[in-house]
């Protein structure tokens, strides 16, 4: 496929691109400084700001796929859909966050007590990211939540997905990033979850 990922040089994205990239696709990888987007033979590095919705949907024009992997508190979610949609793309997969999943308890994981302070902007703007996706009719979007912890670690290919439910194991709630992608480009060739929501995790 052609792939268009906004946000490539970041945590989660350059683990995507590698992970596309290393399948066959062809990337088209966007962030504000391409110069730290890894080369390679299936990698197109531009250069392109969020808040500019000319140049946004320029860049993601032709593509057969948009993913979006860029923090919630840097981008504007009416301005960053409005430019996916008019772009002509449908399929729409977003790097998520675990703050919406529930807990046991029936309870959000950002209404736990003990929910980082300093994470809490960044979980709010991803909650308003999802219920606006949610209420799209004209993209097919995917939202894939992490982990309660969503970290640097290993490409292992063993997890589990699950819907709105954190998943938990002996060792807490987490997932890697490399393993994330799995998740993600998974998704991307063999959609399972189109205008839904779902995480992954150990």
């Amino acid at each position: 496929m052609e792939v268009a990922l906004i946000g490539a040089s970041g945590n989660a994205g350059s683990r995507i691109l590698a992970e596309l990239a290393a399948r066959g696709h062809y990337v088209t990888a966007i962030a504000r400084d391409p110069s730290r987007i890894a080369p390679g033979d299936r990698v197109t590095a531009l250069s392109a700001d969020v808040y500019d919705s000319s140049t946004v949907i320029e860049a993601l024009r032709g593509h057969h796929a948009i993913i979006s992997s860029i923090h919630f508190t840097a981008s504007d979610p009416d301005t960053l859909i409005a430019a996916v949609k008019a772009s002509g793309v449908t399929r729409y997969l977003v790097v998520g966050g675990a703050a919406s999943l529930e807990l046991a308890s029936g309870k959000r994981l950002i209404d736990s007590p003990d929910f980082p302070a300093e994470y809490l902007d960044e979980a709010r703007a991803g909650i308003v990211f999802l219920d606006k996706l949610r209420g799209e009719s004209d993209l097919d979007w995917t939202f894939l939540s992490p982990s309660a912890m969503f970290l640097p670690g290993e490409r292992t290919g063993e997890f589990r997905l699950g819907d709105d439910q954190l998943l938990y194991n002996d060792q807490g709630s987490s997932i890697s990033f490399e393993d994330y992608a799995i998740a993600l480009a998974d998704e991307l060739e063999h959609p399972r979850h189109v205008r839904r929501r779902f995480t992954v995790g150990y």
